[in-house]
């Protein structure tokens, strides 16, 4: 069993493929990082834009239009076939 331990430590020393998946896997975790701050970001974005869609009405004093001054409102008009003559 020593000789096995050995041997794979031998074979382990001789070859880079450790080396090239620890190097994968810090890229790996940094990019999981990259992505978990991008995510926080568009929830955040997100949150605004349901704060933004609800509309909070703000509270400023106006003064009330007098009729006179509002402007006219123009006439409906009316939908559907129109009535026959007689």
């Amino acid at each position: 069993m020593n000789a096995l331990k050995r041997f794979w430590a031998w074979l382990l020393g001789k070859t880079t493929v450790d080396e090239t998946i620890q190097e994968r896997v810090a890229l790996v975790k940094k990019e999981l990082k990259d992505v978990k701050e991008a995510i926080k970001e568009v929830a955040d974005e997100a949150e605004d834009v349901v704060k933004a869609a609800k509309g909070k009405k703000k509270t400023t004093a106006k003064k009330p239009v007098a009729a006179k001054d509002a402007p006219a409102k123009p006439a409906a008009k009316k939908r559907g076939r129109p009535k026959k003559k007689k």
